[in-house]
Parts: structure tokens; sequence; C-alpha cells
């Protein structure tokens, strides 16, 4: 007699989740919904899994944010930087700039210090390369560090700048100029107040990325040639 078929709602060992499958399936729910709405349970109701199953592989919405950013830091591709140290702090800037440019929502999540000790050693490399090439330039450890945290100070806000001044366009946020300023109180802001817009909607990023850089290297002394 044959043995009947189990049940497809069946009870017991729970389903096989992949790595790959929760990683997707989180970055759909981010994309559509936001990051601020990823939680384990919804990921599991997404998956079509219970939520027991997913802590299996993740404890906490940060665990699985973390492991979305690495995933997708994991993937950049690295791209060949020059031998010049000013100009390889400046080409792996502008990688780390770009990496988050296309996921503004995870520098929201990493805008706090410590956060390098969460990311995998593949997902470090743009870190590596800044501090290794400060160090080559001639800046102290201490120093090369400095380098790096100001570079990124710079890359996150003006990533989250430009995500939230997207957002007020998109209605989110209410919108203001400086058109009506009081040019009796503030009259230089109120005389360019007409050229602040086109301005800003421009990429200033590199510009502003190498005056920064020349002034950082500027307090650390040359490496002997």
């Amino acid at each position: 007699m044959a043995s009947p078929t189990a049940p497809h709602g069946r009870t017991g060992r729970p389903p096989l989740t992949s790595r790959a499958q929760i990683v997707a399936a989180a970055r759909q729910i981010i994309e559509r919904d936001g990051w601020e709405k990823l939680t384990v349970r919804r990921l599991a109701a997404e998956i079509g899994v219970g939520a027991t199953t997913l802590y299996h592989h993740v404890r906490s919405k940060e665990d699985l944010l973390v492991l979305v950013l690495n995933h997708y830091l994991g993937q950049v591709e690295r791209p060949a930087l020059p031998s010049d140290p000013r100009e390889r702090i400046i080409a792996a800037a502008g990688a780390m700039h770009d990496a988050a440019a296309a996921w503004p929502w995870a520098v929201e999540i990493v805008t706090t210090d410590g956060f390098l000790g969460l990311l995998d050693e593949s997902a470090l490399w743009m870190v590596e390369d800044i501090v290794a090439a400060a160090g080559d330039y001639g800046c102290t450890p201490a120093h090369a560090i400095v380098v790096f945290r100001s570079i990124w100070y710079y890359t996150a806000g003006e990533i989250l700048v430009r995500a939230n001044t997207a957002r007020r366009r998109a209605g989110d946020l209410r919108h203001v100029t400086l058109s009506d300023l009081d040019a009796s109180r503030l009259p230089h802001l109120a005389a360019i107040s007409g050229q602040w817009a086109a301005v800003a909607q421009g990429d200033t990023y590199p510009q502003g990325l190498r005056a920064l850089v020349d002034g950082l290297l500027a307090q650390a002394t040359p490496a002997a040639p």
C-alpha cells in the first residue's frame, strides 16, 4: 500500500530559507515600502515562512539590514585606482559616493560611529583604500582615520541632502525657498538667493571632495620622494 502524500501545509521541520532568498525579499520590501518598514516578521510573511525560521538567520532588524547592505557592497565593482595617493583617495571616495547614491537609504542606517565593525571584509575595501592611501601620503594612522571620517561625513551628508531634496520635490516635505528673505537683514544671502537653486542642483561633490582632501592632506607631512 502506497504511503499517503504529506499534506502541503505540513507541520514539523520548517522549509529551508537561503540567505540569497532573504536578501532578495528584504530588498524588495525596502525598494517598495522603505527600509523603515522592514522587520523580521514582515520579511517572514513576504517569503512565506514563520518568523521563527528567519530568527535562525538574523536576530534583529539591524542584523537584517546589515546582511542586505553587506550583500550589496560586496557586489560593487572595485575600480582600478591611481598610484598617486591623493588621486587614489579621491577615486576611492568617488566609488564610495556612487555606491551610496545608488542606495541612499543605506546611508541612513550607517550614519553612526562604529558601523564599520558590522560590515564584512568584502564591503570595506573603500575604507581600506582611503586609509592606505593616506598612509602612503605620509599621514599618521590617527590622521588617516581623520581623513576617512571627514570624507565619509561629507559624502553621507551630500547623499542625505539630495535624497531628502528628491523627497521634497515628490511632495513628501514642505517646499521652501530663499526668495522671500528680507534684504535689509540678510543682504548677501538675499542677493544670491536667485542663484542658489541652480547651483545646488549641480554636481558639486567632486569639487568639494578635492578641496576637502587637499585640506586634510595639507595637515600631514608628505612622505619623502
